[in-house]
């Protein structure tokens, strides 16, 4: 490709009239391609047809059925919600900020947050043995659609029988992922059944990230949980909607690819595998978010708890200098259970036990909204037949 196809960062924020954070998270999913200048290699140089395009689609008028697809794909607010938003580059439950939370909170405390409860625990039902499975992933499945298959419909029962539920549904889903049966917060019993003590410095690590994955507004797995409690669907039937979506490499298995990526640096080194990512217009996982174009701050505050691996600590700094995009929670995640030396399925586990507090507040939430998630399609297949 010539070289006048590629501008500096300079001129492509001028043409898209943007911040450099802004023109970094482009780059950081994947909407603008970049190399390093050859010139200058501490500098690089955009793919001037990607800010082109993004240029025209800003200024075009779009038609009522554009915003609708786009209102999909990290569009604007398509359902009312109370529970979860980011704004200011920050997250708040219920208006609360969910960092300052991350200090004192367990996921419990919070679980009855974003549930919408005044804050008091509630009695869970007895619990059964946890899946007889070796691996946790396999045992939260089985868990939560054993439940899915049993329990009553949600719709047209008091909120308080659901409130119960709700906190059973998460400790059901501690003990697969844990293994057994055990009592106490649920940091505690991931920090017990994974080698670490109950009430450590890990297993305050632990709480945090739990905290501080709780729930992420209308994502792809809370939005899967509102669309089965939309049809009445039990608490757990939504939960497992969640669980199954979260396990693509798009949501909660990112970390799997930020793990490659780990693995390239190292080997390769970091600004090698950067440029080789860059090059080969790749995505760097791990790293910049869409919602927060000033960093994450969810990574940061799991970041500022401990001393990630020289690697990845290596890589983190590289992909600020080269390509001007922080780490997102699941950089920080990833090392944090690196660090902690968890299973190499623990950044998902936690995740999912975590997020379940969200998917069974975001249920109960479209449960009491009374309508169902029905969207049309757009049909763009054969012509139809004549009758």
């Amino acid at each position: 490709m010539p070289a006048a196809d590629w501008i500096a960062a300079e001129e492509a924020r001028d043409r898209l009239g943007v911040r450099p954070q802004t023109l970094y998270a482009y780059v950081s999913r994947g909407r603008v391609q970049v190399r390093p200048d050859p010139g200058d290699p501490r500098r690089c140089l955009y793919r001037a047809a990607d800010i082109a395009a993004l240029t025209q689609r800003k200024a075009r008028s779009r038609k009522v059925s554009d915003v609708a697809t786009g209102a999909i794909a990290w569009g604007e607010p398509v359902l009312a919600s109370e529970i979860t938003t980011v704004a200011g580059g920050r997250l708040f439950y219920r208006g609360r900020d969910a960092i300052r939370l991350a200090e004192t909170e367990t996921l419990e405390s919070v679980a009855r947050l974003l549930r919408g409860g005044h804050g008091a625990a509630l009695k869970r039902t007895e619990r059964p043995e946890p899946p007889d499975h070796p691996d946790m992933r396999t045992r939260a499945f089985l868990a939560m659609a054993t439940r899915a298959a049993a329990d009553p419909p949600a719709r047209g029962r008091h909120p308080l029988a659901l409130a119960v539920e709700a906190a059973t549904l998460l400790d059901v889903l501690t003990d697969a992922v844990a293994g057994s049966v055990t009592g106490g917060a649920i940091h505690n019993r991931l920090a017990l059944a994974w080698g670490l003590g109950p009430g450590g410095p890990g297993a305050d690590l632990i709480r945090r990230i739990l905290v501080l994955v709780a729930d992420h507004e209308l994502n792809a797995s809370a939005f899967a949980a509102r669309v089965a409690a939309s049809t009445g669907a039990s608490l757990a039937a939504a939960a497992l909607a969640g669980l199954a979506t979260l396990s693509g490499p798009r949501h909660g298995g990112a970390t799997a690819a930020v793990r490659t990526f780990a693995a390239e640096a190292a080997q390769q080194g970091p600004r090698a595998a950067i440029a080789n990512r860059l090059v080969e217009d790749r995505a760097l996982p791990g790293f910049g978010h869409q919602l927060y174009p000033d960093g994450d701050p969810r990574a940061l505050a799991l970041l500022d708890r401990f001393t990630a691996p020289a690697e990845l600590q290596a890589l983190r700094e590289a992909v600020q200098a080269v390509a001007g995009v922080g780490p997102n929670v699941d950089f920080a995640l990833m090392a944090a259970c690196e660090r902690l030396r968890l299973p190499a399925d623990a950044p998902f586990a936690l995740f999912a036990v975590a997020r379940c507090a969200g998917w069974i507040a975001h249920a109960i939430e479209q449960g009491q909204a009374d309508t169902l998630i029905r969207p049309r399609a757009r049909y763009i297949g054969p012509e139809p037949e004549s009758a």
